[in-house]
Order: structure tokens, then C-alpha cells, then sequence
């Protein structure tokens, strides 16, 4: 595909008359920069929320504390909470969410640095997947957003979600 995915995504998004919204924890807002660097992206990108925090994630997104305690912040059914709390938020069809450890410090045996999880959330379903990204702390919000801007596509044409630890 030559075309970047963001400028591959306008069409789509306008053909079906659907609106994006994105929650980004780990990218601090990269994801939406890429999609509104697009002229005319205002015409199919609702909004993004920037919820870096447990606080932000429950207050603005209603990710259930129960739900972080259980699982954290950076876990699948964050990323899925996330993406339909965005959805719902944003009242649009499409709701993209990345949460992860880009670095360098915050890791775990379990969930070492790296370690991403994302979820799309549309109208037919919410799928999610869980990544690890090499690299110092920009390389991996740079993967990250490239990754969830792919891993969109692929669930809006209902494809294979791509998934890699």
C-alpha cells in the first residue's frame, strides 16, 4: 500500500459516514496528530482523549477502578474498556484506545517495557491485541501508533487483527 494508513482512512471513514474517536494513553496524542495531519480530517475525526492517567481513564473514558485494580492499566480489558468508553464518550462509530509502557522505567517481569495493548471498538464488536515494541521511549510511541493505526484498518475491513508479544 503506498499510501499511509491515515490518508487511506479519510475515504473509508466518509464513505460509510462513521466518525473516529481515539483514547491514547502510552502515545500521549501521537495517533490523533497523525490522523488530523490529514486536510480534511476534521470531517470524519470526532476527538481524542489523552488519558494518561488511572484518574483520566475512570473520569472521562468510566473505566471501572474494579477493572484497573484487577487488571491495570496496561492490560487487554483496559485497551477494551478504553476503546468502548470512547465510542460511547464521543457518541461515534469508531473508537481506537492504545495503554502500554513506552519506557524507560515502569516495566515488569510480566509486562516489560515495550508492552502495548490495543483495542478497536466499532459497532459490530471491540477487538484487541497485545504488542512489544523494542526501542528507547519515542521508537516505541512511534511503533505504537503505527501499529494502531494498522491494527484499525485491518478491523474496518474485517480482517485478521494482527497480534505480537
Amino acid at each position: 500500500m503506498d499510501e499511509s494508513v491515515e490518508v487511506w482512512l479519510g475515504p473509508y471513514l466518509l464513505n460509510k459516514g462513521w466518525h473516529l474517536a481515539t483514547a491514547e494513553s502510552c502515545t500521549g496524542g501521537l495517533i490523533g496528530c497523525r490522523v488530523t495531519n490529514v486536510p480534511g480530517s476534521s470531517e470524519y475525526f470526532e476527538r481524542g482523549f489523552i488519558t494518561y492517567s488511572d484518574k483520566a481513564k475512570m473520569e472521562i473514558l468510566g473505566i471501572p477502578e474494579g477493572l484497573l485494580i484487577a487488571h491495570g492499566a496496561v492490560s487487554g480489558p483496559c485497551a477494551r474498556a478504553m476503546a468502548d468508553g470512547t465510542r460511547r464518550v464521543a457518541r461515534c462509530e469508531v473508537g481506537l484506545a492504545v495503554t502500554g509502557i513506552a519506557g524507560p522505567g515502569g516495566g515488569t517481569s510480566e509486562k516489560p517495557v515495550g508492552t502495548v495493548f490495543m483495542a478497536v471498538s466499532l459497532p459490530s464488536g471491540t477487538t484487541s491485541g497485545r504488542y512489544h515494541f523494542e526501542g528507547c521511549r519515542k521508537e516505541v510511541k512511534k511503533k505504537t501508533a503505527e501499529s494502531a493505526l494498522n491494527m484499525l484498518r485491518d478491523a474496518l475491513l474485517g480482517g485478521e487483527v494482527s497480534s505480537f508479544v
